[in-house]
């Protein structure tokens, strides 16, 4: 009898771990009602992935992939089409096969069993010409950790954005504090800019419950597809890239939302397969742009990426790349060269944005009742707009709530207070930096400017009245500015513990 049932069982989980063959047809949507249609079109050469290979559709539009128990297939936009979108703005570009499901132990939903494999998976675009110069919205740790910081995120972000002429927007991970019970309201609330919104994961989108990374985004996935893709629009290729590898929770008391077993930056074997099969069908002198969360390194040598070097690799010999990431709450510029394994043309420049919460949305409140919540750096909270010719690029800072112009802060630091803190109880708020010293103290004054998105190439001059320009000596040191902030504020900032420190840097 025991062996009749291990029989039985053999015969209904084995044709689940074989692959199996997806195919489908990747078409126009004349109609635009997400169904193929008799009389639509099918369309050549789209990329398809199942994650690991890419194939191109033939002349009819269709592809063929294998499909194990936990596939996404997924397509490349390509240039001059539109991937459909949902109530809430997101790309429709992928299907989910997954036929038992997420794991049930998980605290928040993730993927339905999926059933059988579909006898074909078909995706719709739509013709839209592109412009080959454009804009796009870029947001980093968006990351509330309650209904009232949502709140925060309507009022002093997407408020400004309503309407934006842009032609999509992304969010580089940590779109969450860990309760992805909210993710809903949220998708909600940034639908209202208008424009599709693709997203990164990061270390605040884990499922903690998971015993490893294979199950660590699956409410990710749920609202958004694979953690890592593609699309292009105009001449430029847009990869976003899953940087961090979870190292399972166990058996962690679930009571406990942050029992986790932690997580490093590293880009899986899986995603750098991908990538090369993406990157064959990719003309060399194209744009590359790359999305992660965790950045790949830093000015101070303080993060990294630890097999960054294999993604140089794949990259090298492309003339026009640019990268970006968030996480840190800081901003950095880094030009990666020979001496970090990347092995050219020029430089890898790699951005590290200023992320929408600031401070994880902490600090007093303004007039709003909405947190000023400074990065750490200086930085207003707030968010970057791309600005693409072809294959040149632009990212220019906009502060939350703040004029366009608002690029620096300058304030004359004098010897008696730059770094003590002591003595800010006898000056009223912002009295020491509002620009105003004594003849007596101009030989011990220094100009001190924070210039918000600065970085090793950035030049600053200065003058007095009609003299000459003179430059600025740049500096890694602690703003006075933000000094006075953490003394005057110190139990409104949040006691975050672990990397997220409440100290300004050096």
């Amino acid at each position: 009898m025991q062996r009749t049932i291990l029989f039985l069982i053999l015969l209904i989980v084995t044709p689940l771990s074989q692959a199996q063959t997806a195919t489908g047809r990747v078409f126009i949507d004349e109609n635009r009602n997400g169904l193929l249609d008799e009389g639509e079109v099918g369309l050549a050469n789209v990329r398809v992935s199942n994650g690991a290979s890419v194939v191109r559709t033939d002349a009819t539009g269709r592809y063929r992939l294998a499909a194990d128990e936990q596939t996404i297939i997924f397509i490349t936009k390509p240039s001059n089409y539109a991937i459909p979108v949902n109530q809430h703005m997101l790309p429709q570009f992928y299907y989910i096969h997954q036929p038992n499901g997420s794991p049930a132990r998980l605290r928040y939903k993730g993927i339905e069993p999926t059933g059988p494999l579909p006898a074909e998976i078909n995706f719709p675009l739509i013709e839209r010409p592109e412009k080959k110069k454009f804009e796009a919205l870029l947001f980093a740790d968006t990351q509330p950790q309650t209904t009232r910081e949502l709140d925060y995120i309507r009022d002093d972000v997407v408020a400004e954005l309503v309407g934006a002429d842009a032609a999509f927007g992304m969010t580089m991970g940590d779109i969450m504090f860990d309760d992805l019970s909210m993710l809903p309201r949220y998708n909600a609330i940034i639908s209202k800019i208008g424009i599709p919104w693709y997203n990164v994961p990061g270390n605040h989108e884990i499922n903690f419950e998971s015993t490893n990374d294979r199950y660590s985004l699956e409410t990710f996935k749920k609202f958004y597809g694979p953690p890592y893709f593609a699309f292009e629009y105009a001449d430029a290729l847009f990869v976003v890239l899953d940087n961090i590898d979870y190292k399972g929770g166990g058996e962690a008391d679930p009571a406990d939302v942050r029992g986790n077993g932690g997580y490093e930056a590293r880009i899986s074997r899986s995603q750098l397969q991908w990538l090369a099969e993406e990157l064959k069908h990719v003309e060399q002198e194209r744009l590359v742009f790359i999305a992660t969360h965790a950045p790949l390194g830093s000015e101070n040598g303080s993060y990294a990426t630890d097999n960054r070097e294999k993604l140089f690799r794949l990259l090298a010999g492309r003339p026009n790349l640019y990268s970006v990431a968030g996480h840190t709450h800081t901003t950095d510029h880094v030009y990666f060269d020979k001496d970090d394994g990347f092995a050219g043309p020029g430089k890898f420049h790699h951005h590290v944005l200023a992320t929408v919460s600031g401070a994880w949305w902490s600090g007093p409140f303004d007039e709003r009742g909405i947190a000023v919540s400074d990065q750490r750096d200086g930085t207003p909270n707030g968010y970057h707009i791309l600005e693409v010719d072809s294959t040149d690029v632009a990212v220019r800072f906009k502060g939350a709530g703040k004029p366009a112009d608002y690029q620096m802060r300058i304030v004359f630091d004098v010897a008696h207070h730059q770094l003590n803190v002591n003595g800010i109880r006898d000056f009223k708020a912002g009295e020491l930096l509002d620009g105003r010293i004594s003849q007596d103290h101009l030989n011990a004054a220094a100009i001190i400017v924070n210039l918000f998105d600065g970085g090793p190439n950035s030049k600053v001059r200065y003058r007095v009245e009609d003299g000459e320009y003179r430059p600025l000596k740049r500096v890694l040191r602690k703003d006075p500015y933000m000094l006075e902030q953490y003394a005057r504020h110190r139990s409104s900032k949040k006691n975050l513990g672990g990397s997220h420190t409440v100290d300004p840097p050096i």
